[in-house]
């Protein structure tokens, strides 16, 4: 047997590493076995990939130890304008200055960096990095992976962390709902002449969300967002195609001038946008988090703290379990992850859903509709304060970890 722990984490991104960390603070030890090169995820430059990180994902951050080393690198959000083509009618979030900011944005080299190094300093995780797994099997009495070098990692409780594509989640044979939008996300990293304030843009066209996400100024005082373009699929290829100049000058047409002169773009990346949605997140000895378990449109950004709200909620199930002398795997534990998360994720992904529609119905008429919509959210304060307090992530039944 070679060092059974207590859970078996296969996939070590953003969800599944913050998990390891989060067990270890709970006293749980930790395979975590991951195909990537840990090198080449924290390879210097901006690349535009970056995240919103809620305010109850800040707390997650804070309460595993996290939060001191990355408060330098983070750009609060401050406020959050929401706009159907640059047209008036806007909505525009904006906390009272008691409340604090909607969220903090950063980098994901810098995430991963803060993760990594975290994990490496933990007795309590067993890092498998760059290792490929031949074969799953989950048993009565525990759980095993093995890898292509011949070694056999053993556990009580194995969970799928490797998002989207989990090999994890189909071998267990978890059924899927899922749909493609035949849309593309194009990121890329900006420069421009304006300082952003904070404000995070959210510019709805028919093809796609066009969201300018600010970012910390680099520094020699250059300003910096990340922008995230949808397109339409057959379009995607000419968009990465363009030439720096043409680039920019496409972005500017969508965007007025809410930041000035764009003045460089970076490395430009796409991926595929499509929903997918678990008929169930548990199985025996198997428990889902993050993308395996729910892929959501990034129109709201939430799609890291959704796994992270699993990473809350899962951590403290298993305490509560091995207070009362339960296994990781015990059949209770996962119920009642199941019941706790299953719902939240579920309405969650359907909201971003329903919005990633709604703004897409092309017409005069259908933009006059949401423009009319959005300025009655925008003159009722209690709605507003809602909507924020979604944003922050702090609604709903709350894990432990995840408050302040």
């Amino acid at each position: 047997m070679d060092d059974k722990r207590d859970l078996l984490i296969l996939g070590g991104g953003l969800v599944g590493m913050t998990l390891a960390l989060a067990a270890a603070r709970k006293g749980f030890t930790s395979h975590v076995v991951d195909r990537a090169d840990p090198e080449a995820l924290t390879a210097e430059g901006f690349d535009g990939r970056a995240s919103a990180i809620s305010t109850a994902s800040w707390n997650l951050f804070t309460n595993i130890g996290l939060a001191d080393g990355l408060e330098q690198y983070g750009q609060p959000i401050s406020s959050i304008a929401v706009t159907d083509q640059m047209k008036p009618g806007r909505i525009d979030f904006t906390p009272q200055p008691h409340e604090g900011s909607l969220g903090r944005m950063f980098a994901n080299r810098t995430l991963r960096l803060a993760l990594f190094e975290a994990a490496e300093k933990e007795e309590a995780i067993a890092w498998h990095a760059k290792s490929e797994i031949v074969s799953r099997s989950r048993g009565e009495h525990g759980v095993a992976a093995e890898l292509s070098d011949g070694t056999r990692l053993e556990a009580s409780l194995m969970i799928g962390a490797e998002g989207r594509g989990s090999p994890t989640r189909e071998d267990a044979g978890i059924a899927v709902a899922k749909w493609q939008y035949e849309h593309r996300a194009i990121i890329a990293g900006l420069t421009h002449s304006k300082p952003h304030g904070g404000v995070a843009w959210e510019i709805f066209y028919p093809a796609g969300p066009f969201a300018l996400l600010p970012m910390q100024d680099n520094e020699d005082g250059t300003h910096r967002s990340a922008l995230v373009w949808t397109v339409s699929e057959e379009d995607a290829a000419g968009v990465l195609k363009l030439s720096d100049r043409a680039f920019l000058a496409e972005a500017e047409k969508r965007m007025g001038r809410v930041l000035g002169d764009l003045t460089a773009a970076g490395p430009r990346s796409s991926f595929p946008l499509g929903f997918h949605h678990t008929a169930t997140i548990t199985d025996r000895r198997l428990a889902l988090v993050g993308d395996a378990a729910h892929g959501i449109h990034p129109i709201a950004g939430q799609g890291l703290n959704l796994g992270l709200r699993d990473v809350g909620a899962l951590v403290e199930v298993l305490a509560e379990g091995a207070r009362l002398g339960l296994d990781p795997g015990d059949a209770q534990l996962l119920d009642r992850y199941e019941k706790w998360r299953g719902l939240d994720s579920f309405m969650v992904a359907l909201a971003t859903d329903g919005l990633t529609r709604l703004f897409g119905l092309p017409g005069p008429a259908a933009s006059a509709i949401r423009r009319f919509g959005m300025g009655g959210v925008q003159r009722l304060p209690l709605l507003k304060n809602w909507f924020m307090d979604e944003a922050r992530g702090v609604t709903g039944d709350m894990p432990e970890l995840l408050e302040a």
